[in-house]
């Protein structure tokens, strides 16, 4: 049974239990929230070192990493140094978006070595599959496809994106309309470009119950992907957008009454007076079911910067309600992530979750920043480094801008306002 389904049948698993005690609450909260639909815990039962992480209401607001191999870049070595690095940097969840060299023995090594939950988008691998060429896409059955999410949910891993709200209503919608960047999601426009070249429905729309039967094999969670999610500014909260999201919040029950779990998959890039409302839209729609967004990205103009970007629209989503953020690199719109665009991305997205779970009201959240201001009162740096959300680079800079046993730091100096108003108030700190 699924996780949900044991959570209906008043079961309290040990996935359960241990997502409850890192979250700092009762394990009835996770108990009931997973039984709702509101929590999703991805645990596929064929993946064996899964620590389990629950995602969705109340909870700590989590980030997904994405790795993969491309064409141009199928060193399969390669990403797990990334791998290697987005657990470092704190990642919640890993997604392989491989679309080059061999698909299967990356998924392979990455879930082997990978102890947080682990997504892929099954499309990418069926279309490569078929012919390996965008040209030859055309090529792929729905047979393909769900032959794919068969092999991959075998393997191990925790949840997919499926574009099952890209339908041919949806697209007409989208044409009738107009928008500047058309579709921008990879598995949104390979679907498309196929039911229109076809003249026929999405197979994961069409054949749903399908989908969910596989799920439901392997406790796979569904992640409703945003097919039609804004690629500019001015494309955000169209008509096609939140046409796709009224079908999703449809299939997100249908998905519910077989006992399968569910996340719902966001936009995109969204100007910061209509992030709320899209997170509002989103709860509403889709009956509170986790919300997974990427960024969003508030401005258009930052390649090289779209870490922080999404982490200005990403905390504005999370305090909205968004409960999964989806890292943004600084190599977004501009290439393949290197390891330290992937370490800067999930620590932007981690700053921002932890920002928005402060005012969420996260147990835990707060306390963190107030151990970190007594700290800094104490000039107690070992403390400050230790409590920083990257140490490592905490640690670097402190040790490369001030000399060693230096109780302040060179930005103040002896001028430290720590230390003279703490003289004068008889406070007494540390020594180095």
């Amino acid at each position: 049974m699924t996780q949900m389904l044991k959570a209906r049948a008043g079961e309290l698993t040990p996935a359960m239990k241990e997502v409850a005690e890192k979250e700092g609450i009762s394990p009835d909260i996770i108990l009931e929230g997973v039984a709702k639909g509101k929590i999703a815990i991805p645990y596929n039962i064929h993946h064996i070192n899964l620590k389990p992480c629950g995602i969705g209401k109340g909870l700590k607001t989590k980030v997904n990493a994405n790795i993969g191999t491309s064409p141009q870049y199928p060193d399969i070595a390669k990403e797990m140094d990334k791998l290697r690095t987005a657990l470092d940097a704190g990642a919640d969840a890993v997604m392989d978006l491989s679309t080059g060299g061999d698909i299967n023995a990356c998924r392979k090594q990455i879930i082997d070595n990978c102890p947080v939950c682990v997504g892929t988008v099954p499309i990418y691998q069926a279309i490569v599959e078929s012919k390996g060429k965008y040209d030859n896409l055309i090529q792929m059955t729905a047979d393909d496809l769900f032959g794919v999410i068969e092999k991959q949910a075998e393997d191990g891993v925790d949840f997919i994106t499926v574009h099952c709200g890209v339908t041919l209503e949806v697209i007409e919608r989208l044409r009738r309309e107009g928008r500047i960047t058309d579709i921008v999601s990879r598995g949104g426009a390979f679907l498309a470009g196929w039911m229109l070249h076809h003249e026929i429905e999405n197979p994961l729309f069409e054949q749903y119950d399908r989908l969910v039967e596989i799920a439901l094999k392997h406790d796979v969670t569904l992640s409703l992907g945003d097919g039609l999610r804004p690629g500019c500014l001015a494309d955000a909260t169209d008509k096609a957008q939140i046409q796709e999201l009224i079908i999703l919040g449809e299939l997100v029950e249908r998905a519910w009454e077989q006992g399968v779990q569910v996340m719902v998959e966001g936009p995109g890039h969204v100007p910061l007076d209509q992030i709320a409302a899209n997170m509002v839209l989103q709860k509403r729609l889709c009956k509170e079911a986790p919300f997974y967004v990427l960024g969003p990205i508030v401005t258009d103009v930052a390649p090289g910067y779209d870490h922080i970007t999404s982490a200005i629209g990403g905390a504005i989503a999370a305090w909205s309600g968004a409960d999964f953020l989806c890292y943004v690199t600084p190599a977004e719109h501009l290439g393949l992530p290197t390891d330290q665009d992937v370490r800067d991305g999930v620590i932007a997205s981690r700053i921002a979750g932890h920002a928005a779970d402060i005012v969420k009201g996260v147990p835990g959240a707060r306390k963190w920043d107030d151990s970190m201001a007594r700290a800094r009162k104490n000039l107690d740096w070992e403390a400050q480094l230790n409590l920083a959300i990257d140490p490592v680079k905490a640690r670097a800079m402190r040790k490369d801008k001030n000399p060693e046993g230096m109780k302040e730091c060179t930005m103040c100096g002896e001028f430290c306002a720590m230390k003279v108003i703490g003289e004068y108030l008889g406070t007494e700190f540390p020594k180095c």
